[in-house]
């Protein structure tokens, strides 16, 4: 059995930033978010070479290994961005976050480096399928914060971990699809503003993809949208 996604695009600067650093792609198989960093024109350069070198993977032959295909371009990415900080001085420490998932026949690779995230909407009930790579989880991890603490931190958008062309260390893993999955890749200018249980509620009122892309956006603007925010919304059907 094979399986494709349908997945739309929402995007929008914010209410206080000049310009949008997030890069996004969604395809049939593949959907990425990546939400740049490192200030003009830097963080829009680095999230964009990130999805560049992501967006071939679409268009590859599937081979039961999605998730080794996504780290091996995820690297070439990060080759790229270290080459570009090297031609000019001013892009030093310009970098990306990345979410990203590669549908592969009955198997889904989930990837993240960064608090981009991917969720799954499975009969009815959200679920977060990556870790954000910040200090405020770090904090929850150890107890030191509840979710709730985190979200209010004001060091919650202090990554610990970000494609910028040195080290580089993805979280990944491989999940079984199923018929009717909703999948959500957004940047932390969603996921830092709205709860996930707004969230939920969102993925699960509005069945029309472009509909519920541009509620979760609205939500965002609503709640003050200091940051860029970029959201994908796709449905998993067989093919």
């Amino acid at each position: 059995m094979g399986f494709v996604l349908h997945a739309v695009v929402a995007s929008d600067k914010g209410l206080v930033r000049d310009n949008n650093e997030d890069a996004v792609h969604a395809g049939r198989r593949l959907l990425v978010v990546a939400d740049g960093m490192g200030g003009l024109p830097a963080g829009e350069e680095a999230s964009a070479i990130l999805v560049r070198a992501l967006a071939p993977v679409d268009d590859a032959p599937a081979d039961g290994e999605p998730l080794h295909r996504l780290v091996e371009a995820l690297t070439e990415a990060n080759a790229r961005i270290q080459e570009s900080v090297a031609e000019a001085e001013e892009r030093t420490g310009m970098g990306t976050t990345v979410t990203a998932v590669l549908l592969d026949g009955d198997r889904l690779a989930v990837l993240n480096v960064g608090d981009s995230r991917t969720y799954r909407l499975r009969d009815g009930e959200l679920m977060q399928l990556t870790r954000d790579d910040t200090y405020v989880q770090a904090l929850v991890d150890q107890g030191v914060l509840t979710p709730e603490d985190a979200r209010r931190h004001p060091q919650r958008a202090l990554v610990t971990a970000a494609v910028q062309g040195g080290d580089l260390r993805p979280a990944g893993r491989v999940v079984t699809p199923e018929p009717g999955d909703r999948y959500l890749l957004c940047s932390d200018g969603l996921s830092d503003y709205v709860a996930d249980e707004v969230i939920a509620t969102t993925l699960r009122s509005y069945t029309d993809r472009e509909t519920c892309a541009a509620e979760l956006v609205k939500r965002t603007l609503e709640a003050g949208a200091p940051d860029n925010v970029t959201v994908i919304v796709a449905d998993l059907d067989e093919e």
